[in-house]
C-alpha cells in the first residue's frame, strides 16, 4: 500500500540527489497555467526520483547481483545514473527504435545496455528473461510501489511551491508518475483535481479506467515515446482508479503543437511524453479557466532529427507551414504572377515544385506545389481566397 509516510521518506532520501525544478507561471499558454519543470531534473526527466528511492532500497545481496530494468529511455537513465552512484551495476532492455540519445546517455550514465526490436512491452519482455535467467533485481519503471513512492515527491514539490494549486495535470505511460503525484496531492489537499494525459495512439489507462480493469493494446503508435505503454500496471491502475479524477487524450498534431509552444513561450524543451499535458490545456481537453492549474512537463529527453520531424508537424498545425498546389497555364510569365500573388500576401516562400509532367495536369497547364511560411491559419485561408478569387484553383 502506498502511504504518505513513503513519499515523505523518498523526499528526504533524494535530498543532494534529484533536483528540486522550478515551478513556474505560464500566462502565454492559458489562463491560471503553471509549468512544473521536471524536464530540467538531473537525466533530463522525473525518472530519477523513483529509479533512485528503488535501488537504495536493495539489501546488500540483491545490490551486489545487479539490477535489471526496461525503458523507453527515461527510466534507463534514472536507473542507470542511480546504479553508478550507489556502486550497482545495472543492464538496461530498450526498445531498439528509442531516440539514439537516449540509448547513448544511458551507456554514459554507465549501464550495459540490451536493445530489443518492438516496443517497451517487448523490452520488459526480455528484462524479465534476463531477470530470472541471471539473478539479477527487476526495476519496473511503474508497478512498484519503492518507484511510485519516488514520483510522488513531485507531488508533494508542486503543493509546497504552489499551495493554492487547484489542479495538475500529469502524462501517463505505465501510470507510475501519476500514481504517485496523485495520491500524494489527495493525502495533502483532496480538493485538488488530477487530471492524466495519454496520446491517442497508447491510451491503455484511459481504456482501461473506461473498463474497469487493466487492458492491453495491440499497438501503440505515438511520437510521445515515453508513454507508448500498451498495458498499464495492477498497482498504477488501482492507484487512478482511486486518485485520480480524469484521463484524457490529446492527438500527434496536438502533442506537436505543445512542443512548439513551450519552447517558444517558455523558452524550453519537452519531449512528446513531457508536452502531452501542456496539449490538453492548448486544446481544451482540461479547463483551466475558473481552476490554478499545474501541467507537470515530465522529460525533455528528444532526440535532436525527431524534434525537427515534431516543429514541422507543430507548425503545420498552427498553420506556420503550409503546401499549396495548384495549377498555372504552361506559358512564360504565368509562374512569375502566381507567385507574385503568394508574395503580396506576405508568405515566405520555402520552395516551389513546378511540374509539367503531373499525369493529372491538363494539356497546356502545369502543377505547382509550394512549401510556404505563413503567419496562422487564418492567413493561410486568406491566401487561399485570394488565390482563388484569381482562377488559381487548389488540389
Amino acid at each position: 500500500m502506498l502511504t504518505l509516510e513513503m513519499m515523505e521518506d523518498a523526499q528526504r532520501a533524494l535530498e543532494g540527489v534529484a533536483r528540486r525544478t522550478p515551478l513556474t507561471p505560464a500566462p502565454k499558454l492559458g489562463k491560471n497555467l503553471y509549468i512544473k519543470a521536471e524536464n530540467l531534473q538531473l537525466t533530463g526527466a522525473f525518472k530519477l526520483r523513483g529509479a533512485y528511492n528503488k535501488i537504495r532500497s536493495l539489501t546488500a545481496e540483491e545490490a551486489a547481483r545487479g539490477v535489471i530494468a526496461c525503458s523507453a529511455g527515461n527510466h534507463a537513465q534514472g536507473i542507470a545514473l542511480s546504479a553508478s552512484k550507489l556502486g550497482i551495476p545495472s543492464v538496461i532492455c530498450m526498445p531498439a527504435g528509442a531516440p539514439i540519445s537516449k540509448v547513448e546517455a544511458t551507456k554514459a550514465y554507465g549501464a550495459q545496455v540490451v536493445l530489443v526490436p518492438g516496443v517497451y512491452d517487448d523490452a520488459a519482455r526480455e528484462a524479465e528473461r534476463l531477470q530470472k535467467e541471471e539473478g539479477y533485481t527487476f526495476a519496473h519503471p511503474f508497478n512498484d510501489l519503492l518507484v511510485i513512492a519516488g514520483q510522488g515527491t513531485i507531488g508533494l514539490e508542486i503543493l509546497e511551491q504552489l499551495p493554492e494549486a487547484e489542479q495538475v495535470v500529469v502524462p501517463i505511460g505505465g501510470g507510475g508518475l501519476i500514481s504517485g503525484v496523485a495520491c500524494a496531492i489527495k493525502q495533502r489537499k483532496p480538493s485538488c483535481r488530477v487530471v492524466g494525459v495519454q496520446a491517442a495512439g497508447a491510451p491503455s489507462m484511459y481504456l482501461s479506467l473506461n473498463a474497469g480493469e487493466p487492458t492491453e493494446l495491440a499497438s501503440v503508435a505515438t511520437i510521445a515515446d515515453g508513454i507508448a505503454v500498451k498495458r498499464p500496471g495492477d498497482l498504477t491502475f488501482a492507484l487512478c482508479r482511486e486518485y485520480v479524477d480524469e484521463v484524457v487524450t490529446v492527438t500527434e498534431d496536438e502533442i506537436a503543437s505543445a512542443i512548439l509552444a513551450l519552447m517558444e513561450e517558455q523558452k524550453t524543451v519537452a519531449e512528446g511524453a513531457g508536452a502531452a499535458s501542456v496539449a490538453a490545456c492548448l486544446f481544451d481537453k482540461v479547463s483551466t479557466e475558473e481552476r490554478k492549474t499545474v501541467c507537470l512537463v515530465s522529460g525533455g529527453n528528444v532526440d535532436v532529427t525527431t524534434l525537427s520531424r515534431i516543429l514541422t508537424k507543430g507548425l503545420s498545425k498552427a498553420g506556420r507551414l503550409v503546401e499549396l498546389t495548384t495549377k498555372v497555364e504552361d506559358k512564360p510569365g504565368s509562374l512569375l504572377r502566381m507567385l507574385q500573388v503568394v508574395s503580396d500576401s506576405g508568405a515566405n516562400i520555402i520552395s516551389v515544385n513546378h511540374n509539367r509532367e503531373d499525369k493529372d495536369s491538363d494539356v497546356g497547364a502545369c502543377i505547382v506545389t509550394m512549401v510556404l511560411e505563413t503567419r496562422d491559419s487564418r492567413h493561410v485561408e486568406a491566401l487561399q481566397l485570394e488565390l482563388l478569387s484569381r482562377g488559381y484553383l487548389m488540389r
